[in-house]
């Protein structure tokens, strides 16, 4: 089968199309045709081996997939790694249906970013009725489906940031009350503008570097800033000085550890998939590449040049 495989940890330029044995089922596994797997932020890290799990290679990425089992079902399913390939054996009991409703476009790109999305607002923030809301790169994949999550949940005023005109565009057009330049001279200023003056009540923030200072400077007292990711690769320090004197909270979020909730996993996947099945939720499409541009995948995700969820073909 035709696989991306990496042997030397690097940039895109280290992903490379091969030939690859098909992957043989173990106890309880059972092999899927991948249809679309789907493309992350986080691959950009684990082809470095800089994200928060140790790699190893030679090494198969991608963390999520929807494709059919030998018997025809259309499955969904998330992954350690394996797959960027047009075949994957995943253990039976993480197979979840799909619906009928839901395309496999749709299911690949609904559960790790929609679970992320999901989980940040409910498990980690702990969203209230009527409280503001702030959500990074709310063009991307996990933040579009943020703000729609956010404004089912009851989130008083939603506030995207996003990079381009068009991308604040989309996100108000999801249900963004407020839409801001990702890159303002002064972040901070600009997200209290667009609550009317007022801190805010919950920051999801996955830039690091000044983004995640001026987005902490923008909390309310009581108010959380959720981290989830890295883009900009530059780490910040908090110090507790700092939280007690605001009262804010800084709270760290891996979904890897939603896996030791599974009741609370099941219940996310099976109330996302509903929601999508019962046009409740879309999900944003930037772009389907063929597996043999993986490569341009990633560039252009860490350029910033795309929005929605990117995805991968592996029949082309």
């Amino acid at each position: 089968m035709r696989a991306i495989q990496i042997e030397e940890f690097g940039g895109p330029e280290a992903m490379r199309l091969t030939d690859v044995p098909d992957p043989q089922s173990g106890d309880g596994e059972v092999i899927v045709e991948v249809a679309r797997a789907g493309i992350n932020f986080a691959d950009t890290h684990v082809t470095r081996n800089d994200y928060l799990a140790e790699q190893e290679l030679p090494l198969i990425p991608g963390g999520e997939i929807a494709g059919r089992t030998p018997d025809g079902r259309r499955v969904a399913a998330l992954l350690p790694s394996g797959g960027y390939a047009q075949k994957v054996a995943v253990h039976e009991a993480v197979l979840v249906p799909v619906p009928d409703q839901v395309s496999d476009e749709e299911a690949a790109g609904l559960l790790l970013q929609g679970l992320t999305a999901r989980s940040l607002l409910r498990v980690s923030a702990r969203l209230q009725e009527g409280e503001s809301v702030v959500v990074q790169a709310a063009a991307g994949g996990t933040g579009s489906l943020a703000v729609q999550l956010a404004k089912r949940m009851g989130a008083g005023r939603v506030i995207g940031l996003a990079s381009s005109e068009d991308k604040r565009e989309l996100a108000r057009r999801l249900g963004a009350d407020a839409a801001v330049d990702s890159r303002a001279d002064d972040l901070e200023a600009a997200i209290l503008e667009a609550n009317d003056g007022e801190p805010v009540d919950v920051v999801l923030e996955m830039s690091g570097g000044e983004s995640f200072e001026a987005s902490l400077r923008a909390l309310a007292p009581f108010g959380r800033l959720i981290t989830y990711g890295l883009a900009s690769r530059e780490p910040v320090e908090v110090r507790n000085v700092d939280l007690m004197r605001t009262s804010r909270s800084v709270v760290g979020f891996w979904l890897m550890h939603l896996f030791r909730r599974p009741q609370e996993l099941r219940e996310g996947i099976v109330e996302l998939l509903g929601a999508v099945a019962a046009k409740e939720l879309e999900v944003v499409i930037g772009e389907v590449y063929p597996l043999s541009d993986a490569r341009r995948a990633h560039e252009d995700i860490a350029a910033r040049r795309t929005h929605g969820k990117l995805l991968l073909d592996p029949s082309r």
